[in-house]
Parts: C-alpha cells; sequence; structure tokens
C-alpha cells in the first residue's frame, strides 16, 4: 500500500516553516492539548485535518475567540507554542508578511 499523494505532509515539513493555515491549526491544537505536541499530523487526510479544525474552533468559541480571554495557563501555553512556532517558521524564511498568499 503506497503513500497517499493528498495526505498532509506533516508540520514539520510544511512550507513557511509550518505557518500555513493547515500549521496553525496544528498550534491552536497543541494549545488546547487536543493533540500531543509530538504530533505532527503527517500522513493525516484532508477529512481528518478537518475534523481537528472544527475542534479547535470550538474550544476557541469557547474564550471567545480572543487570546485575552484564555486562562492563565492556555495563555502561557498559547504564548511558547506559537513563540516556538514563529522563531522556527522565521529561521526557514517566512517573514509574516502577506501570510495568507497562496494558501489553500
Amino acid at each position: 500500500m503506497g503513500k497517499n499523494p493528498n495526505a498532509y505532509i506533516g508540520i514539520d515539513k510544511d512550507r513557511k516553516g509550518g505557518m500555513t493555515s493547515i500549521g496553525k491549526i496544528i498550534h491552536d491544537a497543541w494549545v488546547f492539548e487536543l493533540i500531543p505536541e509530538t504530533e505532527t499530523c503527517e500522513g493525516w487526510s484532508r477529512d481528518r485535518i478537518d475534523a481537528l479544525y472544527d475542534k479547535v474552533n470550538i474550544e476557541w468559541d469557547k474564550y471567545g475567540c480572543l487570546f485575552s480571554h484564555l486562562p492563565a495557563e492556555l495563555k502561557q501555553r498559547h504564548e511558547r507554542i506559537h513563540t516556538k512556532a514563529i522563531e522556527l517558521a522565521k529561521a526557514s524564511g517566512w517573514s509574516g508578511e502577506l501570510e495568507t498568499d497562496d494558501e489553500n
């Protein structure tokens, strides 16, 4: 059985250092502990990523989709995860400018 060419490559191998729409879902899933931080989602189908996206949105909805409404523990986890993600992305050439261009 071969690899699925439509499967997600994994956040650690994603373009823009993982600062893509799927990468952002994974970062937030780590924040809300929906998946372990060791989970790269490599090999996941689009349906599985979409299901994770729905779970992440349910969690954000609990806090009005605002970082400022997160409890202290989640704020700290969010800052740690996203700071590291931004550092890794910048090291791979991501600048943050026009970050939504060419995302599908």
